[in-house]
């Protein structure tokens, strides 16, 4: 898909905020600009990404405080990190294309841009270098290298291609809600989307929580059918009841119920 399509996606409770990767690495790196580097308006980021797919995230930054901007522009990315704490990679960005008080970083995978940020200088109120605008591809778009160390799971399908996380996506229960024990299996994004749990442990109430218990050992139902979406030792299969999804393992097969008001820790 060319540049320029923006469709935003937001991410449930559910699904953890992801670290970034690269920790220790260059924030920005050398090397020669594209041949045909993007040529239009650095004010807004979305337009410069060459995502496979709809564009999983954009945003215009609501300003920078008098003590975020940074010296130079690229500290002016790295105020991009500290004050959004956005789900992409901390490393191995370049210079796309600088113009006036305005440049663009790009975060490229096969010479393709997933990942674009656009950093301006000296705005009202905003002294120094600060995000202005930017824009991501869907997570799966990105080198499990740098997704392998973030909270949420990309699933492959039967020829082992990523699974973009709007469609399919996992995630461990979190730490901090003593939900080690939970996993959480996410169909979709926004409206329509479905939520579905592993919870060995009981830690939720069927009926009112989830539509029914958890069950590590079921018979696959008759009219289930294989997705073919894959994540590690795991199958996911779906029936047209939207109840439970059931999920292979090398030891059998177990019921994961939806969730059906929301899951939330204090």
């Amino acid at each position: 898909m060319g540049r320029g399509l923006v469709v935003a996606a937001v991410l449930t409770a559910v699904t953890a905020v992801a670290c970034g990767a690269g920790g220790g690495k260059d924030v920005v790196v050398g090397g020669t600009p594209p041949a045909t580097p993007y040529s239009g308006p650095l004010n807004a980021a979305a337009d410069a990404l060459e995502c496979d797919g709809k564009v999983f995230d954009s945003a215009e930054s609501d300003g920078w405080s008098r003590h975020d901007g940074g010296g130079t522009p690229e500290e002016g990315l790295k105020a991009y990190f500290d004050i959004y704490l956005p789900e992409v990679p901390r490393s191995g960005y370049r210079v796309e294309r600088e113009e006036g008080d305005r440049v663009l970083y790009s975060y490229d995978v096969g010479g393709r841009t997933k990942v674009a940020v656009v950093v301006a200088e000296n705005r009202r109120n905003r002294p120094g270098w600060g995000p202005e605008t930017s824009a991501s591809c869907d997570p799966a778009e990105l080198p499990a290298s740098v997704t392998d160390s973030w909270d949420v799971e990309i699933w492959t399908d039967r020829t082992g291609r990523r699974v973009p996380v709007t469609k399919v996506s996992s995630s461990a229960g979190a730490e901090h809600c003593d939900w080690q024990s939970v996993h959480f299996l996410q169909l979709g994004r926004g409206k329509g989307a479905a939520t579905y749990v592993r919870d060995p442990d009981g830690l939720f109430t069927a009926g009112a929580q989830l539509s029914a218990p958890y069950d590590g050992d079921v018979r696959m139902p008759a009219g289930a059918h294989d997705t073919g979406y894959r994540y590690r030792g795991r199958q996911l299969w779906l029936t047209h009841d939207k109840a439970k999804a059931y999920v292979r393992t090398p030891h059998g097969v177990e019921a994961w119920p939806l969730a059906e008001n929301g899951l939330a820790c204090q």
